[in-house]
């Protein structure tokens, strides 16, 4: 399966475009061995990404004379993409003294891992291996922390009462501007609220403000609001003038915004399952014409599209153990229609070890059951969401759900989808749907809601938009690794909506991390 997998490990080149997470890499080495007796190293960590299969050097820590555990100073600053892989390696030297250059070091060891694996981790720690085999006890520890701005906002609420009457033949029809100050001393509109028409005492709606617009994340910048409201010509004319009323802050609370690594280096473990589209209309898999056709040295349109988004996903779930059902199909023993089977046939345990163990067991099943149909995709959707909702129920962030569906045409049962998808927009649950094969999938387009807002057959609308549609045919001539990075781009803020919707923070790291096992 080697090729399956070249394919859809490779990368798009560097990065085009914008990153929106950068991540700061702490290293540190432990057990070096000495050169000799008299000696120890002088160590260097090299960092290096890979690109179209090569590795590329992207930057390298101090040097640190004479260590055998050495701690370095130097943070490795790199851009995070979760729908992408993001292959590290990191190199050990022994720079000799008086020479900084890697022409005449000792390579003592190195680490491949990917950025996925660290973030998910936060702290990640494997042997340093040499020619493939461990060297010595030696081994890296690899530290990871967002470097983010500031996204959280402030709510505000304000009134005010007995204010100056404008109007001759009605009341004043009163609204709010606040300015900050900005370090040359202009002013600059932060908002202005809406106007309340015909009153002296005036209630405004709340709002939300950033606090990057409203002080550019300074706490102690200046604002510009009027608390009593002058009218210098009533000052000036008025002996006993007082003011032309009052503005009052009902309500001031500063909200903090978690991001997507927040949760996830809070402990969050994205849970992938892969539905498999096996009605008949994907031809006889005997067939070289086949939609499911296993060729020994090509994989098909569906394993492609599998590996591509299983092999990130996998990064962010501690067991590797993903569950794999099918729809569409008559299986055995008694050859009935199922639209919700566990590809390995076992119901009591529908998961694979692996995204390997997914594609061996769909290799598996082919032969022993009958493709048929129709085409209905909720019954999924449901029983997905069943396991979401348990964790909903929960109200911490520790796992949240990603269904990949891969089917080759335009699904039969569109109601009692929109209803199952309606239902899964209040739980942490995100669906990704890929059109396999050549057919028309337009109508598949209604169930992104992109274009709008899906509805269930009540009108219910969907509480926030949980499903990204794309047809594999316009990935043809791309790497897989464009595909993932085309379905999996959203989720990063769908995860972070759900929970920030929900008022849900991340766990601390010390609330799970020294239970936490995790797969190799």
């Amino acid at each position: 399966m080697s090729n399956i997998y070249e394919s859809a490990e490779a990368t798009l080149g560097f990065i085009s475009s914008p990153c929106l997470t950068k991540v700061e890499l702490r290293v540190a080495c432990r057990g070096i061995s000495d050169r000799d007796a008299l000696s120890k190293p002088d160590p260097c960590v090299v960092l290096k990404m890979q690109s179209h299969g090569q590795w590329f050097e992207v930057d390298r820590t101090e040097v640190i004379r004479s260590s055998s555990g050495p701690v370095f100073s130097k943070i490795f600053l790199v851009d995070y993409y979760f729908e992408e892989v993001q292959r590290l390696r990191f190199e050990l030297h022994d720079i000799s003294s008086g020479n900084n250059g890697l022409r005449d070091a000792d390579f003592l060891g190195a680490m491949e891992c990917t950025l996925g694996q660290i973030v998910s981790q936060r702290k990640l720690t494997k042997a340093l291996l040499k020619q493939g085999n461990t060297a010595g006890k030696s081994s890296i520890t690899v530290t990871a922390e967002e470097l983010s701005g500031n996204d959280d906002y402030v709510e505000l609420s304000f009134s005010a009462r007995k204010l100056d009457d404008k109007d001759f033949f009605s009341k004043s029809d009163p609204f709010l501007e606040i300015f900050r100050i900005n370090d040359d001393g202009t002013e600059s509109l932060v908002h202005r609220t809406e106007t309340v028409m015909n009153n002296l005492s005036p209630v405004w709606k709340s709002f939300k403000v950033s606090l990057n617009t409203l002080c550019s994340g300074d706490h102690e910048r200046e604002l510009k609001i009027q608390w009593e409201c002058i009218n210098p010509k009533y000052q000036m004319k008025k002996k006993n003038y007082r003011n032309s009323g009052v503005v009052i802050l009902n309500h001031c609370k500063i909200i903090k915004m978690y991001s997507f690594l927040d949760y996830i280096m809070g402990g969050c473990q994205i849970q992938f399952t892969v539905a498999i589209d096996f009605t008949a209309s994907n031809g006889d898999p005997r067939n070289s014409c086949s939609l499911h056709y296993i060729h020994p040295y090509q994989p098909n349109e569906y394993l492609k599209a599998l590996v591509a988004v299983g092999e990130i996903c996998q990064d962010y779930d501690s067991d590797k153990m993903f569950p794999a059902f099918g729809f569409g199909a008559l299986i055995p023993p008694d050859f009935k229609v199922s639209h919700d089977f566990a590809v390995n046939f076992d119901e009591d345990n529908p998961e694979c070890a692996g995204i390997q163990g997914v594609v061996e067991a769909y290799q598996n099943c082919l032969p022993k059951i009958q493709l048929y149909g129709p085409t209905n995709i909720a019954p999924i959707i449901q029983k997905v969401a069943s396991s979401a909702s348990e964790e909903m129920h929960t109200k911490e962030a520790m796992e949240y759900f990603i269904l990949l569906i891969l089917t080759d045409g335009v699904i039969t049962d569109m109601a009692d989808t929109r209803e199952a998808i309606v239902h899964a927009s209040h739980l942490p649950m995100s669906v990704i749907i890929v059109g396999v094969g050549n057919a028309d999938f337009t109508d598949m387009q209604i169930l992104d809601g992109d274009d709008g807002i899906l509805r269930s057959p009540k009108g219910e609308p969907v509480l926030r938009d949980i499903v990204q549609f794309v047809p594999f045919k316009d990935f043809k001539h791309a790497s897989p690794a464009a595909l993932a990075k085309s379905v999996l781009a959203e989720v990063p803020n769908q995860v972070v909506d759900y929970y920030n919707a929900k008022g849900i923070k991340p766990k601390c790291m010390s609330d799970y991390e020294s239970t936490r096992t995790f797969s190799p």
